[in-house]
């Protein structure tokens, strides 16, 4: 078995000490490690994880992520359509549940068989740890080479490679819902070229501004291509807790998140994370048209969802229910001069700009120059 502490600080020392996950027994002590000893975000589910990782890293940072392999499959949409094109590397630890040929619950039988296929699919390096110290040293580094190079590399776990690790201490919670104001006027139904166009005035040269998938990115990008705009291309969902993930790490900076219903409800959860960290410079807009605009305008199931109320429930400090594109740039010059995690709800109108393009700028690009930007 691994002495985790040892181990722990050999990783520390190749410069891993920002840690995202969420837990499996198998890593328990791993995880213990990354509580007591360095940043450790705990995530609702695996995919939020890959992008809370990936968010730290854009913010100059080398992130562990840390899940079971049944969570591998819920993190596969980041791993293919978030850090595949924008070549963000992470360094993966997956432990191996179902392992052939040992008792464990019928749910992880398949998952046991196909670990490795499904790393070897998408594209991604992996080796068994080893549970022999100098060898495992040596696969650690031989990992930290890939990283350097861009690319992500994962080890599969099995059952009894870490030594007991005790958690020291534990999280505080952090609740503070100040402000909260729903609904009192008529809305005013902007365009989503109108509203992005209004938030992008507001920028200056801490701002970083993250663009949901689809036809939000593609649309900021027709409005001003700056090298402090991320368009997400894929994972939908993700990009809060990519802006968490770069909010916690880069606080000398504004992390202006622009969602939209279809991408928040998908995955609704990562609004706990959120809470519960707190990212005091990190503002999270949601773009509410109810449907899903890039995909042929279907119906998304808002209608009857309070997103402000959610967002306050979930430890938000200020939740507020945006009317007009005056107020949301009264609110957001606010939220420059005050700070505080906020929430700003704007219901604008389905449909986009006619012969919308695409960026012209590659992913990996938009993330080369962003990092620049950043550090």
């Amino acid at each position: 078995m691994l002495d985790t502490q040892t181990f722990g600080n050999d990783l520390k020392a190749l410069g891993f000490d920002f840690y995202t996950g969420v837990p499996c027994s198998f890593l328990k002590d791993l995880i213990n490690y990354s509580i007591n000893e360095c940043d450790y975000i705990a995530a609702v589910n695996e995919g939020d994880a890959v992008a809370i990782a990936s968010g730290a890293f854009l913010g100059g940072r080398k992130p562990v992520v840390l899940m079971q392999n049944s969570g591998l499959t819920n993190a596969v949409s980041p791993l293919t359509s978030l850090t595949y094109p924008f070549k963000i590397p992470v360094l993966g630890f997956v432990s191996l549940r179902g392992e052939p040929g040992l008792s464990d619950e019928p749910q992880h039988e398949l998952m046991g068989e196909i670990t490795g296929e499904m790393l070897d699919l998408m594209q991604i390096k992996w080796d068994i740890l080893s549970p022999i110290e100098h060898v495992a040293r040596t696969q650690v580094k031989k990992a930290a080479e890939f990283i350097d190079k861009q690319e992500p590399y994962f080890f599969v776990v099995k059952k009894g490679t870490f030594k007991k690790e005790k958690l020291m201490k534990d999280f505080t919670v952090n609740n503070k819902n100040k402000n909260k104001q729903g609904k009192i006027a008529e809305d005013q139904m902007p365009t989503r070229y109108e509203t992005l166009s209004a938030i992008n005035q507001l920028k200056d040269d801490k701002t970083i501004q993250l663009a949901t998938t689809g036809k939000t990115g593609r649309e900021l990008y027709e409005i001003e291509d700056a090298v402090n705009n991320l368009y997400m291309v894929g994972s939908m969902g993700c990009v809060s807790s990519l802006g968490l993930g770069l909010a916690y790490t880069r606080q000398d900076k504004e992390v202006v998140v622009i969602d939209g219903d279809g991408s928040l409800l998908m995955r609704m959860g990562s609004l706990a994370t959120n809470g519960f960290y707190q990212p005091k410079n990190m503002l999270h807009i949601i773009l509410d048209n109810q449907s899903h605009d890039s995909t042929g305008g279907q119906n998304t199931v808002s209608n009857n969802v309070n997103f402000v109320e959610i967002a306050s429930a979930n430890g938000y400090e200020n939740s507020f229910y945006v009317h007009s594109l005056e107020e949301l740039q009264m609110r957001i010059v606010d939220w420059k001069k005050e700070k505080g995690l906020t929430f700003l709800y704007i219901k604008i109108t389905p449909g986009s700009k006619e012969n919308l393009g695409r960026p012209k700028v590659t992913p990996a690009e938009v993330k080369a120059r962003l990092k620049r930007f950043i550090n």
